[in-house]
């Protein structure tokens, strides 16, 4: 049997990501079968050349030598790229010859790059008066995946036809797009960043059959349903290349929850086939809530960046106070750029996940591991985590290992005996037995595709949001039970939502393992205790907690840092303020955003106050914003919903109401601006433009028909359609890497005010 021929013969432009026929053929057996011949090859009939990181396909760029049968590069790209700067050196242009997919997978397996002269020009392209390049090169190179990740050089064509010369390279396409990538790679990367696309400017976002259907389909949808869906595009040349969108309920929920923001990035490994990465926040119930979507060609600065400053752009230009991610330097870059008040704060949890991976080839393993542990998770000094740090490196002799160094130095980032002034809303682990959940577990498996996906998407959203309502119901009309008879129990009982009020119970059910509670020092109003805890299953060992109390202004703070990982006070706090006779927790300590009626209280920050009443942009902007508010209350209930939708009839009843009195009796402000302009004495004969002049009975009458009719048709009106031509109004200029097009609110035209920062 014979694999299938993706064949891309006589293209006129190299690409990476060029379409391919297929045939209803079902193997993957790697044997090619075209013009050039493919003779078989074994793994050890040639000297490994191996270049598989950035440092050495970048000295590859500045001092190319002639590709040799046997080298090995770490992906295609890379593969591309080398050729691409012999090319240049030597003075010829490149492009895709052949290439080679399975049919199940799609995945590329063998690829032909030729000189651009390589061929000669079809029959049917004679008429086109273009200069002729193409004279029948025989300048080639073959490459091969020959693993999962080795990409290998199998045959090699040095010879050229015609003249070479590096004075002509800048008239080559595949050279002229390479420029910027070249000059970023001599001006030097960092070993940890991810960049296996050394030429993205030809990359695009991979999408199957049917997925770019699905994808228009349901963005259609969610224009013509929710007015305050957000999505922008980046576009290179065509391509498609990073999307984000959200939608108006994930706006609103950054509004009352944004101050700490995951940005997921489990889904861009290799393990999925799902190019995609959420943010996600966390209510006032301790449930992980969406914040926004996009799918990423890669894991580059650029995409990252370009990201970012669209979702800053869709959330109205208000970063987080705190934003954690994994353990990335392409990540840390751009959030140092766009986010750069920000707290940056590193997964603990997947920074641990990976020291298996990482560490499996060490002798001791298992001892290094087990003493990483103890270094991460029983230090609570930046003094005892450095002791303890350098001990194992040194008893275990790893000081040359990468991957700890990388870790290591970026250790301000993830250990949490370094972060106990940045506030993680429980978002962030701190123990060896907490796990970090992923917003959309379940509904995206290893070869979920987008297709799928946008079907699931939906389906997760009201999941969320109907389990969001029913711990709303439980917290306002179901008591929680109280298991002590301490007074901080009952007082927040209270005042918590119930997810949260148990959390803080377990803290207080664990003071009974506080059983010691001893002053060591006073320093004016300032009392340093030592509180002495057993330790959860083992009754045997004692650990000692540092808490300081405030006796003038009430504040204790812990060694262990649980209020700011959390936002409630640990047991050994408590044991401080009991100590002091205080009854009630001060109210600096009770967090508004775990009230059960925080969203009452709440109004959300979604940009500036001050709104210009003469600017009907932000005029429409503002009032949609506290709007949304009412929305949100009035899903709570069915009873919740009736009164929402009657308040807002009586609301909008009552503007209509002004409204006729306004056109009757009183000269707007823009006939007062015309009255000026052309010194009119008498405003009341200033004429209204585009109405007649009407009694009052008369404009009653025609209004109340028109309303009776249709009240949409007759809300449509007051909104001034614009020109969709009409300059500034979208955000594509904004935030575009190259070109970059949104699309927002009514299919077909755009109203002023639909979905303006909201």
């Amino acid at each position: 049997m014979a694999d299938h021929l993706c064949a891309q013969n006589e293209m006129e432009e190299p690409s990476l990501n060029s379409e391919t026929l297929t045939e209803n053929e079902d193997n993957e057996i790697e044997v090619g079968n075209n013009d050039d011949g493919l003779q078989p090859t074994s793994s050890g009939e040639f000297d490994m050349i191996v270049y598989n990181n950035v440092n050495s396909v970048a000295q590859r760029m500045k001092d190319p030598s002639p590709p040799v049968v046997g080298m090995e590069f770490e992906t295609y790209e890379d593969a591309y790229n080398f050729y691409n700067c012999y090319a240049k050196n030597v003075g010829f242009g490149i492009r895709v010859r052949n290439l080679w997919r399975r049919q199940k997978t799609n995945e590329k397996y063998m690829v032909v790059l030729c000189c651009s002269n390589q061929g000669f020009r079809r029959k049917k392209d004679t008429h086109r008066l273009r200069p002729e390049t193409r004279i029948g090169c025989l300048a080639m190179v073959r490459i091969k995946l020959v693993s999962s990740e080795r990409w290998r050089l199998i045959e090699a064509k040095l010879e050229h036809n015609h003249l070479t010369t590096p004075a002509s390279v800048q008239f080559y396409k595949s050279h002229r797009m390479m420029n910027g990538v070249i000059r970023k790679l001599e001006l030097g990367c960092d070993a940890g960043v991810q960049t296996n696309d050394l030429v993205d400017e030809l990359k695009k976002l991979e999408l199957k059959e049917g997925e770019a259907e699905a994808l228009e389909n349901y963005l259609c949808k969610m224009q013509l349903v929710s007015p305050s869906f957000f999505y922008l595009m980046d576009l290179n040349n065509g391509r498609l290349r990073n999307m984000f969108w959200a939608d108006g309920r994930s706006r609103a929920s950054y509004g009352y929850f944004g101050d700490v923001v995951v940005f997921d990035t489990t889904y861009l490994t290799k393990k999925y086939d799902l190019s995609f990465a959420p943010f996600v926040g966390v209510n006032h119930h301790g449930q992980s809530v969406l914040m926004g979507c996009s799918l990423l060609v890669d894991e580059s600065v650029e995409s990252f960046v370009w990201l970012f400053k669209t979702w800053l752009t869709c959330m109205s230009g208000r970063s987080p106070s705190t934003i954690i991610t994994d353990h990335n330097r392409a990540l840390q870059k751009a959030i140092a750029e766009v986010f750069p008040e920000t707290h940056h704060r590193m997964s603990l949890w997947h920074i641990m996940e990976k020291a298996p991976e990482k560490l499996k080839g060490l002798h001791e393993f298992e001892e290094v591991k087990m003493a990483m542990n103890i270094a991460v998770y029983g230090s609570l000094r930046v003094d005892e985590f450095e002791t303890a740090w350098e001990d194992m490196v040194q008893r275990y002799g790893i000081q040359e290992n990468e991957w700890l160094q990388m870790v290591y130095e970026d250790r301000q980032h993830w250990v949490p005996a370094f972060l106990k002034d940045t506030f993680s809303a429980g978002m962030a682990t701190t123990q060896r037995n907490q796990s970090v959940k992923s917003f959309f577990d379940g509904y995206v498996h290893k070869h979920t595709n987008l297709k799928d996906f946008l079907g699931n998407y939906e389906l997760a959203l009201v999941n969320a949001y109907q389990k969001e309502a029913k711990a709303d119901f439980e917290s306002r009309y179901l008591g929680p039970a109280l298991k002590t008879r301490c007074c901080y129990e009952r007082q927040l009982s209270q005042v918590y939502t119930c997810e949260i009020f148990r959390k803080f119970q377990h803290e207080v059910e664990e003071m009974f393992f506080c059983f010691n509670t001893a002053q060591i020092h006073v320093s004016g109003p300032i009392i340093t205790y030592i509180v002495k805890e057993r330790v959860e299953g083992n009754a045997s060992e004692i650990r000692d907690y540092e808490v300081q109390y405030n006796i003038a202004d009430v504040e204790v703070q812990c060694i262990c840092g649980c209020f700011s990982f959390n936002g409630y006070l640990c047991k050994h706090a408590l044991s401080v303020l009991n100590y002091n006779g205080v009854e009630e927790i001060p109210p600096q300590y009770i967090l508004a955003r775990w009230r059960k009626d925080f969203k009452h209280l709440y109004v959300p920050n979604h940009g500036s106050a001050t709104v210009d009443i003469d600017n009907s942009v932000q005029c429409y902007d503002h009032l949609y914003k506290r709007a949304i508010q009412i929305v949100e209350e009035g899903v709570i209930s069915q009873e919740h919903f009736k009164v929402a939708l009657q308040t807002l009839e009586d609301s909008l009843s009552k503007v209509r109401l002004l409204e006729n009195i306004e056109l009757n009796t009183t000269p707007t402000t823009v006939q007062r601006n015309m009255a000026e302009a052309h010194k009119v004495q008498d405003l009341s004969q200033v004429k209204r433009p585009g109405r007649p002049k009407q009694s009052r009975g008369q404009m009653e009458k025609i209004c109340g028909d028109t309303w009776s009719k249709n009240d949409t048709q007759a809300v449509s009106k007051r909104l001034r359609p614009i020109d969709s031509a009409t300059p500034n109004l979208g955000l594509g200029n904004l935030v575009g890497t190259q070109e970059s097009t949104c699309q927002s609110g009514i299919v077909g035209s755009l109203f002023i005010g639909v979905d303006q920062d909201v």
